[in-house]
């Protein structure tokens, strides 16, 4: 992945943003309240090659004048029909009010489209008020099942079937 919004730069993951990527979610959710879990919630950003890269995932850095401003990602999971879950979707203040949250969304939908999955999930928190809204305003229906501790909602929605890559195939 490497693409433009604006002035933002949206590229893959590599080994040496792993601080700079931890730094941003960590302060995103102290600023709404919600802690930083390096154990449990947020290992996976710790191990971003083992809990992404290694497992059909991706997880992606939003750079502005070089500075990591944001977080996107995904990797399947077992709840569901052939699911992914996105997850770390997360924008310092200075990114956000753009429609880069929008444009992050899309992106990570097509890349889960194109590898073929069928439904994507996303657990948030009512706090992440603008999270909630974005998902709701993009067509993302309210489940039940939340599994992340800090977590209270959870949302699905299911891909649009392309039976023309079943005739590519």
């Amino acid at each position: 992945m490497h693409c433009t919004f604006k002035h933002y730069t949206l590229r893959d993951w590599q080994p040496c943003d792993r601080h700079a990527a931890a730094t941003v979610i960590a302060a995103t959710l102290e600023e709404y309240g919600l802690g930083w879990d390096p154990e449990g919630a947020d290992r996976d950003v710790l191990a971003v090659e083992a809990c992404y890269l290694e497992t059909g995932g991706e997880f992606w850095v939003i750079e502005e004048s070089g500075h990591i401003v944001g977080t996107g990602a995904y990797y399947p999971i077992r709840r569901g029909n052939n699911a992914v879950e996105i997850r770390k979707m997360y924008l310092l203040p200075t990114a956000r009010g753009q429609g880069l949250g929008h444009f992050l969304l899309q992106q990570l939908e097509e890349a889960i489209a194109a590898r073929h999955y069928r439904q994507i999930w996303i657990e948030t928190a009512s706090v992440l008020a603008e999270a909630v809204q974005l998902y709701e305003r993009n067509g993302y229906s309210p489940a039940t099942g939340v599994e992340t501790a800090r977590c209270d909602r959870v949302y699905y929605k299911v891909l649009p079937f392309d039976d023309r890559t079943l005739m590519q195939g």
